[in-house]
Order: C-alpha cells, then sequence, then structure tokens
C-alpha cells in the first residue's frame, strides 16, 4: 500500500530513504490523479520490497510541491539516494511506469 507523506516528514521517508523512491503527487480534485492511483497502487504491491511508493496531496502539502516546482498533477517523482532520477507528468499506463521503476532499481 502506497504511504502517505507530508511537508513534515517527506525528508525523512523520502529523501533519506535507503530503497528507491515514487512519489505520486496528487490532489482529490483531480481526474486524472484517480485514473493513475490504482495504477500507484498496483506498483506498491508489485515492488513491496525493493521500491517505497508514496503519495503526496499537494493541497495538503503545498511547501514540498513548491520546493519540487510541481505545476501540473499528477506529476510522479522517482528518487534515488535522495535525488530525482526521473520523472513523469500526466497520467501513465502501469508499463510506462513499471519501466522508469525497473530502470531504477
Amino acid at each position: 500500500m502506497a504511504i502517505e507523506v507530508t511537508d513534515a516528514n517527506f525528508e525523512e521517508l523520502v529523501l533519506k530513504s535507503d530503497k528507491p523512491v515514487l512519489v505520486d503527487f496528487w490532489a482529490e480534485w483531480c481526474g486524472p490523479c484517480r485514473m493513475v492511483a490504482p495504477v500507484v497502487e498496483e506498483l506498491s504491491h508489485d515492488y513491496d520490497g525493493k521500491l517505497l511508493v508514496t503519495k503526496l496531496d499537494v493541497d495538503s502539502n503545498p511547501d514540498t510541491a513548491v520546493k519540487f516546482g510541481i505545476r501540473n498533477i499528477p506529476t510522479i517523482l522517482f528518487f534515488k539516494g535522495g535525488e530525482i532520477v526521473d520523472k513523469h507528468v500526466g497520467a501513465a499506463p502501469k508499463s510506462a511506469l513499471a519501466a522508469k521503476v525497473d530502470a531504477i532499481l
């Protein structure tokens, strides 16, 4: 299951993670975000133990969204070693996101 991250715990859970991290920047009112949410959940199960899958609500956590220049949602950032190593903006099929995950593992 994807883990909810916030402005308060983002550094600890994402930037200091010893595993690669997928962060789904989303909002409740966003239709494409709702379309990609089940895909993100599937990835959290498929890569359990290898990848930390997280979600950040941009309405509740604007500081982190601003820090990473999130202008469109859904935006999925891929972190490894505390650095952004890949990015996807907009809804995407599972195969596209899985390919990005495979590339950073």
